[in-house]
């Protein structure tokens, strides 16, 4: 070997020592900061569905309509898979399927249940969830209650499958006279209880060292709250001494830059925004169509991502798989309103998103059937009779878990970018 080879070598060798040091060292970077939001999918979670006998006593809450729960009186599009479930987180309805079995349903009050999801997030490399808060039922004793259930089993989920979560104050339906008591009061409960403004925190969804707390709804029209009131929520939310300290997600209709159509015309909307940390627009029924979906990431993701860096705000777009939402309306024609495409219309969204540079996407959402956004596990073979139900379209019941996992990956560099939805490893 000659000597000018030898020293070629010899570089190269200590090159990748270093190199070789340097990825221990950013995968440590990277154990340390599992909970950042950066290069994370995170799914909302509704956790909104109750059964007469859950002990909650709101009955078959978002399972009927109006207190009504039975055949012709329903509010869910799909029907979930319990295949997998257990016997005491199963119970009966009046519905059947087509071989005259019953047809069951699950609670969000059932830890049992809500691990389970918990554990499909994990199965499928999805990061954790944005547990949902409606502060206008903070005033029910009974609905509080339920939330309250609701967000411990969730908080375990999290927990027990190594997931991340973050409270989103969804403000739909607050007064301006409480709305901004409401939430703080609420808010100091769940850090006097879990500890939720604790960056350290293993299960806290963060962004730059900080935990992340989401108000949803800000600025969109037809409000009873004022933008005056968000901008005191975000003050409490970032700078109490004990319950602050805290990076916030702003919420904010799909035409928030251009301050029309879902938006208020008033340009302290953008004020607002600039107070906060995360900017996350509404886009679900935005679009209804792979060019619908190709053009808002023309007009709006892309010019929405470059006004957010400019202003130094991190950009989290919303990507749903689809909408139908026709036996909570009970109108029939409302029935796959918004198409599946069979996961063409979700990937085409997630790869938008992605070769857009999002560094983190919000999925909305992990379980909401009423509006036949879900993206667990639903059955090839709902319930028959009156209602119609939607299915997924012949794919095995975990195919949008694992689509959002391929996703998942896709955005943290492990699998290459691809416009082309993949091929589902069907069992031969």
């Amino acid at each position: 070997m000659s000597k000018i080879k030898f020293v070629l070598v010899f570089v190269f060798s200590i090159i990748s020592s270093i190199n070789g040091q340097s990825s221990k060292i950013e995968n440590t970077t990277i154990e340390i900061k599992k909970t950042t939001i950066i290069g994370k999918v995170i799914a909302g979670y509704q956790g909104w569905f109750n059964t007469k006998n859950d002990g909650a006593q709101l009955d078959w809450k978002h399972y009927g309509n109006k207190g009504s729960f039975k055949p012709g009186n329903v509010s869910i599009d799909f029907w979930p898979d319990l295949s997998e479930f257990s016997k005491d987180e199963l119970e009966a309805t009046d519905f059947v399927h087509k071989d005259g079995y019953t047809a069951y349903l699950f609670s969000s009050a059932n830890p049992k249940t809500v691990n389970r999801h918990f554990k499909w997030m994990k199965d499928y490399s999805i990061d954790g969830v944005f547990v949902q808060r409606f502060t206008a039922n903070f005033k029910n004793q009974k609905l509080k209650n339920n939330l309250n259930v609701v967000f411990d089993n969730c908080f375990n989920g999290a927990k027990n499958n190594d997931r991340v979560l973050s409270v989103m104050y969804d403000l739909s339906g607050s007064k301006q006279l409480d709305v901004v008591e409401n939430t703080k009061n609420d808010w100091k409960q769940l850090v006097d209880t879990y500890k939720l403004n604790n960056p350290n925190n293993p299960n806290i969804l963060t962004y730059k060292s900080k935990a992340v707390v989401a108000i949803w709804g800000v600025g969109f029209k037809n409000r009873n709250y004022t933008l005056d009131n968000v901008i005191a929520i975000i003050n409490f939310f970032k700078n109490d001494p004990i319950y602050g300290n805290c990076t916030v997600l702003l919420g904010v209709p799909t035409h928030w830059r251009e301050l029309i159509n879902d938006a208020v015309s008033d340009p302290k909307l953008h004020e607002v925004i600039k107070m906060a940390d995360i900017v996350h627009p509404w886009t679900p029924g935005r679009y209804k169509n792979l060019k619908g979906v190709d053009n808002h990431k023309i007009q709006k993701t892309s010019k929405d991502i470059e006004w957010c860096e400019a202003q130094k705000l991190l950009y989290m777009p919303v990507v749903f798989p689809g909408f139908s939402w026709s036996n909570l309306k009970q109108d029939p024609s409302l029935i796959d309103d918004i198409p599946r495409l069979k996961g063409d219309f979700l990937w085409r969204q997630y790869y938008n998103a992605i070769s857009s540079n999002a560094k983190t996407i919000y999925v909305a959402m992990f379980d909401e059937m009423d509006e036949g956004t879900c993206i667990f596990k639903v059955t090839d073979n709902p319930p028959i009779g009156e209602n119609k139900f939607l299915t997924y379209e012949g794919l095995p019941s975990d195919y949008y878990l694992w689509l959002t996992g391929q996703a998942s990956k896709m955005l943290k560099k492990e699998i290459l970018l691809r416009e082309e939805k993949p091929l589902y490893p069907f069992k031969k």
